[in-house]
């Protein structure tokens, strides 16, 4: 039996119509799903499909980290259009959840782990951020230097510390995630850590803190500071 179409559904249920009369978030997650793919398949609704591809990613938040390949994978009625679509829209997620546009003050590791917990908790590989700073440890810039492996960070010195030439930072912060969620350092972590700082000095740069970000669990702080642990 073939479902439903959405403009079949009454017009009260429809995801578009939900939204306008009662605001987003009044949408369950497949709802907010099926407004971007807008269409569904010949004997499935776009609800339906959106509720295919959650099930297959394990949810909304794995969702978010899926590639634009593993979205066309996850569920038949998403081709390479509608997988880009979704992937910009968590992507645009992410970049709003770092905080607005103003210079933020990253003068703590709380303070760091705060504006990119949010995106990095979404990450199922490790990735190093180069955060740059004038002398007020205001935010001036931001870029990812490097994409790692499931437990481990690649990275050259000359890629971490380019961008801080280029805007003339004063200093930088250097954070990445932990996908397992223990944020405790590797012997990797020291030891690229140790050449960064060696690096930095030599520049005249000022290698400020090094932050691991994990994921929060009782009687655990959720990130690594090698300020705070008298390793910088």
């Amino acid at each position: 039996m073939r479902a439903p179409r959405i403009r079949e559904i009454p017009e009260s249920d429809r995801p578009r119509e939900k939204l306008t009369a009662r605001g987003a978030g009044s949408l369950t997650d497949a709802e907010l799903i099926a407004i971007f793919l807008r269409t569904g398949t010949r004997d499935r609704s776009a609800i339906e499909v959106a509720h295919e591809v959650l099930g297959a990613r394990g949810g909304l938040h794995a969702l978010s980290r899926a590639s634009v390949r593993e979205l066309i994978n996850a569920a038949k009625g998403i081709g390479p259009a509608k997988a880009a679509e979704l992937a910009a829209v968590f992507e645009v997620g992410k970049r709003l959840a770092r905080g607005p546009g103003k210079r933020t003050k990253l003068n703590t590791p709380q303070a760091v782990y705060d504006l990119l917990a949010p995106e990095m908790w979404a990450l199922d590989r490790e990735r190093l951020y180069a955060l740059l700073l004038d002398t007020k440890h205001q935010l001036i810039w931001m870029e990812i230097v490097s994409v790692g492996s499931l437990n481990e960070s690649i990275a050259h010195p000359r890629e971490i510390l380019r961008p801080a030439l280029i805007h003339s930072a004063y200093g930088f912060i250097l954070a990445h995630n932990h996908p397992s969620g223990d944020p405790i350092a590797s012997g990797a972590d020291r030891r690229l850590t140790r050449r960064i700082n060696e690096a930095a000095e030599l520049l005249r740069i000022n290698l400020i803190d090094h932050i691991i970000v994990g994921t929060p669990e009782e009687g655990r702080q959720p990130y690594f500071s090698f300020k705070e642990n008298n390793l910088l």
